[in-house]
């Protein structure tokens, strides 16, 4: 069967209403990147794809290994081997703790004591449990990424870079666990009360998480998310010194110079399809979801519809009839079914 393809440009509905962008923004990190969590689309980078030191921002994937391979109900008596420097949910040996209070303990006072006990509970033993960390690296093609330790201090083969946290981050913002431990201020756990060290969780207005982290030879690395207008934005600054103020930048950068744009709505109509073996001559054709992309005020995307001319009944309303193609400077941005919008009998013969 010939497909009808044709183009539209949506000059008219994407440049309506809109303001310019602010000015282009900078950061005092030696790297940095701003992503759009939906589409991927990257908003911002400055020697993201570098590899470097990255601190405790590595328990963003030890909660994810942790998540994605335990159940969080079970119960873990506290090791001495447990026990690590620097930041500490301050776990004393033999006490029992579920692996979710485990996480907020690693998630929100960044307990190097946690990640140890996390990959016990886990994986039995740290190696195992980083094994696990650097299979789900290769999974999610984080080329520039390897984990030597679950908590994220300095060691030989520990490295990542902004590109690949901002790839995790988006990636584990999607687990409903995950995106709720690191967007909670505070918790009571017995007779702990757990504050989250990410002060953009008060002072920004969306911001849903995710994770500090600081040694002195990494600097202050941080990774945070922030939702207005539906729209999950990444921010990930490595080595930066002025990282709170850089994230609110950011973030504001991008919400005003690529806001999350409706291309096509769900069930419009696109054209028609003739119809072979019914009475009825011809059906609607429809989008069969909506599509929506970061845009500039500059950029208009272009559609392609391509679908058959003909169908031959019977056929039910929702069948797929072909797609639509959108493409933003020569490259593709996304593909949206195209649906028979009506269910059509087949007309039987006369005898």
């Amino acid at each position: 069967m010939r497909r009808i393809i044709c183009s539209l440009l949506l000059a008219v509905l994407l440049l309506s209403g809109w303001s310019e962008p602010v000015s282009a923004v900078g950061t005092s990190a030696r790297a940095a990147i701003l992503v759009d969590a939906d589409s991927g689309r990257v908003l911002y980078e400055q020697n993201a794809d570098e590899q470097m030191l990255i601190a405790s921002i590595t328990k963003m994937m030890t909660a994810v290994v942790a998540l994605e391979n335990c159940p969080t109900d079970r119960l873990y008596q506290v090791q001495s081997t447990d026990m690590a420097e620097g930041s500490s949910m301050y776990l004393a040996v033999g006490e029992e703790l579920t692996l979710e209070e485990l996480l907020y303990g690693l998630m929100l006072s960044s307990g190097n004591d946690a990640a140890l006990a996390v990959a016990h509970c886990v994986a039995g033993t740290v190696e195992d449990f980083v094994a696990l960390m650097n299979d789900k690296a290769k999974e999610l093609g984080l080329a520039n990424t390897s984990f030597a330790n679950p908590n994220g201090l300095d060691a030989e083969g520990h490295y990542s870079s902004a590109r690949d946290m901002a790839t995790l981050a988006s990636y584990a913002m999607e687990n409903e666990a995950f995106s709720r431990i690191v967007s909670t201020k505070s918790i009571t756990i017995g007779a702990r009360t757990l504050t989250n060290h990410n002060r953009l969780l008060s002072s920004y207005e969306g911001c849903v998480g995710i994770k500090t982290g600081y040694t002195k030879a990494a600097g202050r690395t941080l990774v945070s998310a922030a939702v207005r207008q539906e729209q999950l934005l990444i921010a990930v600054t490595l080595s930066d010194g002025n990282d709170w103020q850089d994230h609110q930048n950011l973030f504001d950068y991008g919400y005003a110079s690529y806001p999350k744009t409706a291309v096509l709505k769900a069930e419009e109509q696109v054209g028609t399809a003739l119809v072979k073996g019914s009475s009825v001559l011809s059906v609607p054709v429809l989008t069969g979801t909506g599509f929506s992309y970061p845009l500039a005020a500059s950029e208009v995307p272009e559609v392609s519809y391509r679908y058959y001319e003909q169908i031959t009944a019977p056929v039910v309303a929702g069948a797929v009839v072909g797609e639509a193609v959108i493409s933003l400077q020569g490259g593709e941005i996304g593909r949206v079914p195209l649906i028979c919008g009506e269910d059509v009998g087949m007309t039987l013969p006369r005898n």
